[in-house]
């Protein structure tokens, strides 16, 4: 099973994600780690990405879900996909790949944000990534004011995992 993780920055994604892979004995993989150099560069002094610089990023994550598909294996993966053409891009496909949206009071996630040290996505780019969001239809929706361990029960008894 894959199971996908997705929100805006601040969300919890990466925090979420280890801890529900961790806990079922998965392998994980943040979203930060398929991004090419330029794509952190450009994301490091405040800039949003385009659809071009998210093209190979969103093909790396992709081929990391096929891989695991393909092997039969379990992995718990991080991802933005923000918009619906961006899932299209990864594959996600109800049937084999199950998409939790991570999602929270803006105030909450600009809050997380400011809080972070040496992370390349800047407080100031939130409102483009909000303004860009695309609430996906077929997605686990669950709130991120509660604790990482509360949101992964919550992930759990809804994927019966």
């Amino acid at each position: 099973m894959v199971v996908l993780i997705m929100g805006v920055a601040g969300s919890g994604k990466t925090t979420v994600g280890r801890t529900l892979a961790d806990t079922l004995g998965w392998s994980f993989r943040d979203a930060d780690e398929f991004h090419p150099a330029a794509n952190v560069a450009k994301m490091s002094t405040g800039q949003p990405l385009t659809d071009d610089d998210r093209s190979p990023w969103l093909a790396a994550i992709r081929a990391h879900i096929d891989d695991h598909l393909a092997r039969g294996a379990n992995t718990v993966v991080t991802c933005s996909a923000l918009k619906e053409r961006y899932r299209a891009a990864l594959g996600v496909d109800p049937t084999r790949v199950k998409l939790i949206y991570l999602t929270g009071d803006p105030t909450l996630l600009a809050a997380r944000i400011a809080g972070r040290r040496d992370h390349f996505m800047k407080p100031e780019m939130l409102s483009s990534q909000l303004a860009a969001l695309e609430p996906p239809r077929d997605a686990l929706t669950v709130d991120i004011a509660g604790s990482p361990d509360a949101i992964v029960a919550k992930i759990r008894t809804a994927l019966s995992l």
